[in-house]
């Protein structure tokens, strides 16, 4: 839990390994928080964004859009809980995504994108994860995947 909650709380280094991240940068910092700007690129374009950052160690790392210009509202949480009790290096990570454009061509192009690109985000934690750790202590199993 604590490897995957440090990698993914990382907010200032998620343009060296998040797809599609071009610059993240983070300004304001407290215990339980922090506000960070992001840009986005989904070739052709590159869209910026800030999000407030809720930290709960080791079990949530939630953020929220605060700027809504590229957003009605977006709204990403990643829970981590104990994994098998006899695999101390293991835990369930609950990853969701929420989210509506204000654009009608970011909601198209995210309707057919959308699976494949938070497909691509939870592998890329899981890849930092590695990168940073060393090899998972079991492999990865996406127990149910729920699409709305």
């Amino acid at each position: 839990m604590e490897q995957l909650y440090d990698v993914v709380s990382d907010v200032e280094k998620y343009n060296t390994f998040v797809p599609f991240c071009k610059k993240s940068h983070v300004y304001a910092k407290k215990p339980g928080s922090l506000k960070a700007d992001l840009i986005i690129g989904f070739p052709p374009l590159n869209e910026s964004y800030t999000s407030n950052v809720t930290l709960v160690r080791p079990s949530l790392v939630q953020a929220e859009c605060v700027d809504g210009r590229l957003f009605n509202y977006l709204l990403t949480a990643w829970q981590f809980s104990p994994g098998l009790k006899d695999i101390p290096q293991s835990c369930v990570i609950d990853f969701m995504v929420a989210f509506e454009f204000k654009s009608a061509l970011h909601s198209q192009l995210s309707n057919l994108f959308f699976d494949q690109l938070v497909k691509q985000m939870e592998y890329a934690f899981i890849q930092e994860a590695g990168h940073r750790y060393g090899r998972p202590s079991i492999k990865s199993h996406v127990l149910v995947s729920n699409t709305s």
